[in-house]
């Protein structure tokens, strides 16, 4: 067990707060720990059924930390601690992507790397869609939208072109949801 001591905020921006905590292992040595401090965010797996074809939604964008342009499921966040998970939800698939979506089907929240970040995020699978127009923030003024076959999605994640670990547990986690389902 680890105890906090004490704790400052180091640097905060409307997106991310950093924590310095002073803590004390539970052998008693004393230490500091980083954490950073994000809101819940969302991730939506936009899936499209059309007869025996299956189709998802990517979002391309420039990824700042990382230095090139990457595809992922769309997702974010309302920068607010109290959101309701699936209005968010619905919200970032429309601001990223123009869909709609009849039916929103929470699978699951979990933690984002956790050994650093407290932000946990909700994973829904959004079906029954039908294209709007996309509302991107200022940030996002380079999205680029992706529909791809479900079997191309698969092999962008072998073929390391989809490397963003919340897409492809997203997607982990739908096809257990998805046989469970069928097993039902």
């Amino acid at each position: 067990m680890i105890r906090k001591i004490s704790s400052r905020e180091v640097y905060r921006n409307p997106w991310t707060r950093v924590r310095e905590d002073v803590i004390e292992r539970s052998n008693g040595e004393r230490g500091i720990y980083g954490v950073v401090v994000k809101d819940p965010s969302a991730i939506i797996i936009p899936l499209e059924k059309i007869g025996e074809n299956e189709f998802v939604y990517l979002i391309e964008q420039f990824r700042y930390t990382v230095g090139g342009r990457f595809c992922e499921f769309p997702q974010g966040g309302w920068e607010m601690a109290e959101v309701d998970a699936e209005e968010m939800a619905r919200g970032e698939l429309r601001e990223e992507t123009g869909l709609r979506a009849e039916r929103m089907t929470h699978l699951s929240t979990w933690q984002i790397a956790y050994g650093v970040m407290s932000q946990k995020q909700h994973v829904f699978l959004a079906e029954g869609l039908t294209m709007g127009t996309a509302e991107p923030d200022a940030e996002e003024h380079d999205l680029i939208v992706r529909r791809v076959s479900v079997g191309e999605f698969e092999q962008m994640v072998l073929d390391n072109v989809i490397v963003d670990s919340c897409s492809i547990a997203a997607w982990g986690l739908y096809r257990m949801w998805r046989e469970r389902q069928a097993a039902a």
